[in-house]
């Protein structure tokens, strides 16, 4: 497993801020700029959130890649946030997604996170949800498998872990796993323990994230604030270990989102949660 962080751990610095819970930083970064950050905390490879960059030039495209090879960092691209395929009810995105499955191919990215949905676009029914999906994530997946590239659904809010692994079963392709949130499925209710030790078998990429609770409603999403690594409810060790019994070798990417407001320096969580990780994987990426 190789240490790595996904550019959303700064998204106020690319100018995305949760309205009331978040001030704007007062500087933005570009991607490049991501890309020097994680070679000086040096971890092995990056997620890089496509949001941020959403339509870029062939030209950018080869400039990244270029930057990627030249830092030796291992790559992920990411699709999808915040909606991705709006939970099945945007079949138009996936011309999309397959457009970006073919820009994680040039920059070198075996794994493309995708989104299919998120808290604000869950239906309430399972197989109406469900049968939504499907045939879209067969169309990606076809799609996907003709570049080499892997698609990996995150629990993004969306999916309890019984109904991602079905989903991914149901599909049944090499081509298609899982994106494991190490906190997600706590912020649905659902014990964390419990969803990424079933998750685990079908992880290709990941996001580690701790959380922790403070007051207010526990179905918002500003109940569940993220904090340093090994600092909240998530039990990373056993996560580490359920990832290593399953033969998981792929990138342990640090995700912060909204990070709890006693933790005033971003960069001081980061710098501790990637040395967390590795003090966790004994100083071996």
């Amino acid at each position: 497993m190789k240490l790595a962080i996904d550019s959303y751990s700064y998204h106020r610095y690319f100018g995305e801020i949760y309205p009331v819970i978040e001030q704007d930083p007062g500087t933005r970064i570009g991607v490049h700029d991501f890309l020097d950050k994680a070679k000086a905390l040096d971890v092995a490879g990056v997620s890089i959130e496509s949001c941020f960059i959403p339509d870029p030039s062939p030209d950018e495209v080869r400039a990244l890649a270029a930057k990627l090879k030249t830092l030796q960092l291992d790559c992920v691209w990411a699709w999808g946030h915040p909606g991705g395929l709006r939970s099945g009810q945007a079949p138009e995105q996936v011309a999309d997604l397959q457009r970006h499955t073919a820009i994680a191919a040039e920059v070198g990215a075996a794994v493309m996170r995708i989104c299919c949905g998120g808290r604000r676009t869950r239906p309430a029914d399972w197989a109406m949800h469900k049968a939504g999906l499907l045939p879209l994530l067969r169309d990606a997946t076809a799609h996907a498998k003709d570049h080499g590239v892997t698609l990996a659904i995150e629990n993004h809010i969306d999916f309890l872990a019984d109904e991602l692994l079905e989903l991914v079963e149901t599909v049944n392709s090499p081509w298609l796993g899982v994106c494991l949130d190490t906190a997600n499925n706590l912020r649905m209710l659902e014990d964390p323990a419990v969803a990424i030790e079933k998750l685990a078998p079908l992880t290709r990429t990941t996001h580690i994230k701790d959380i922790t609770a403070q007051g207010g409603n526990p179905r918002e999403f500003a109940f569940w604030p993220s904090v340093p690594l090994g600092r909240g409810l998530i039990d990373l060790p056993r996560a580490f270990g359920d990832l290593r019994k399953h033969g998981y070798t792929g990138l342990l990417a640090l995700e912060i989102d909204y990070l709890h407001p006693g933790y005033a320096d971003g960069d001081a969580a980061i710098a501790e949660s990637i040395d967390y990780m590795r003090r966790l994987l004994g100083g071996a990426e």
